[in-house]
């Protein structure tokens, strides 16, 4: 059983010769090489549902706190007596603004569905759009990620890490998001790449910055960062910033794990693991442990 924090690579199978399957207890699997374990006759399994909910409230979460500026005014309240009402720290609405999501997998589709009732309009950027029908139950239009960038009041990343998505968010597409915008990552923290997003928060091309991914959690990267941006953990007053919650509730930990022990038991017991990402090539000839 491994969880995000492990890194399965070619390495790790060839000191386990007798291993069987590795269980994610988690959604992704970028921190898994699945075609290595593939060739090596080791099943891959993840946790696809339980996490789905948890992350889209999460998300929404950290969108009211950046837009609202919930997080600077409760650090403002403790850092001073309260004088009652005055003008500071206007934020921005979500009613009649526009919403957009990168990546509309089951994650994106939970947060659209309950971004709704705040009056959005909501458009969404994936390699494979939605049924017609599905994206009319949920309110969302699929478009080109130029128009998802030029279009979003408040931008929200739901998308996982892959080959071809790295740094999706840099210099060059932060440029391109309307002025002001708001940006929050609950998908994997190498999509957005910190120093650009620090750099468009100095020069207020970005008006804030959500997170609770980042790249140095992204293993699967050989030259991952070792820490946060620096510059983003300083700029208390247009961040906010999350250790990784999305999955932070002890009902659902419990869930997940035993899901994973459930799908060790299936392969243990010769059977297909329900939560299978890979179909892997029998070895006849493996060295048992």
């Amino acid at each position: 059983m491994v969880f995000m924090t492990d890194h399965v690579d070619r390495d790790f199978l060839e000191a386990c010769p007798g291993l069987q399957i590795v269980a994610g207890a988690l959604k992704g699997f970028d921190n898994i090489d699945v075609a290595a374990c593939t060739e090596r006759g080791v099943w891959v399994t993840c946790v696809a549902d339980l996490l789905t909910v948890p992350t889209a409230e999460l998300a929404i979460g950290l969108l009211l706190s950046l837009s609202r500026n919930i997080a600077a005014g409760d650090r403002l309240m403790r850092s001073e007596p309260f004088a009652g009402w005055r003008p500071i720290l206007y934020g921005a609405p979500l009613a009649g603004r526009c919403l957009g999501i990168y990546g509309m997998g089951a994650v994106g589709q939970a947060i659209a569905q309950r971004m709704n009732c705040f009056g959005v309009r909501t458009i969404y950027h994936d390699p494979r759009a939605l049924a017609a029908e599905r994206e009319s139950s949920l309110g969302a239009r699929h478009v080109t990620f130029d128009v998802l960038l030029a279009e979003s009041d408040h931008l929200i990343v739901a998308a996982p890490l892959t080959q071809d998505n790295l740094h999706a968010f840099d210099d060059g597409a932060i440029a391109r998001m309307k002025a002001g915008s708001f940006l929050v990552n609950v998908g994997r923290g190498s999509v957005v790449d910190e120093q650009a997003v620090a750099r468009a928060l100095q020069s207020a091309r970005l008006a804030g910055f959500a997170a609770d991914v980042y790249e140095m959690e992204d293993r699967s990267r050989g030259t991952r960062p070792t820490r946060i941006e620096p510059a983003l953990v300083r700029d208390a007053d247009r961040t906010v910033l999350t250790p990784h919650l999305g999955s932070a509730i002890d009902s659902v930990r419990e869930q997940i794990e035993l899901e994973a022990a459930e799908n060790i038991l299936a392969v243990l017991r010769g059977q297909t693991p329900p939560g299978a990402v890979n179909r892997p090539v029998k070895i006849p000839s493996r060295t048992e442990n």
